[in-house]
């Protein structure tokens, strides 16, 4: 079961495609926290994914503003992040869930057991950690980004 809308977000911090470590609440609660669009998606050179990737890296000027980020996180690990990064032009942190494997999807509860990876799940959280958004696809079902955008609207 997915997150609810006015849960506090689940912290994880987890290795984006350069290797950095990214830890969600060092983002919220401060002067220069920001709200963040987190989008966990199964894995990386998929058709549907890869899609979704480039829909979000197009549309990234209606998303990210100077405060709101982005963030996705796949099952892969942060070597297949970062080949799949250079090869779509993707410069939005993609984080690895890879190990111990599927921690924060399961944090989300987007976590598909019997696949081994993450449903498509998006939670938009305000500069307080707080899920104000949330939306959840099945592998198929790829999002519309405009929901997103919507979402943040509303912020």
């Amino acid at each position: 079961m997915a997150i609810e809308v006015g849960a506090t977000a689940p912290d994880f911090a987890l290795r984006d495609q350069h290797g950095r470590t990214v830890r969600l609440s060092d983002l919220f609660g401060h002067e220069d926290a920001v709200n963040v669009v987190l989008v966990f998606y199964p894995f990386a050179f998929t058709s549907v994914c890869t899609d979704e990737m480039r829909a979000l890296r197009d549309g990234l000027p209606a998303l990210v503003a100077d405060d709101t980020v982005l963030l996705a996180v796949s099952n892969d690990s942060v070597h297949t992040l970062r080949v799949f990064a250079d090869q779509e032009g993707l410069e939005f942190p993609l984080l690895s869930d890879f190990w111990p494997h599927g921690e924060a999807s399961r944090a989300y509860g987007v976590f598909d057991e019997e696949k081994g990876c993450a449903v498509r799940g998006t939670f938009i959280m305000d500069k307080e950690g707080v899920v104000r958004w949330t939306i959840v696809n099945g592998l198929p079902d790829a999002r519309d980004l405009q929901d997103y955008v919507q979402a943040l609207g509303a912020l």
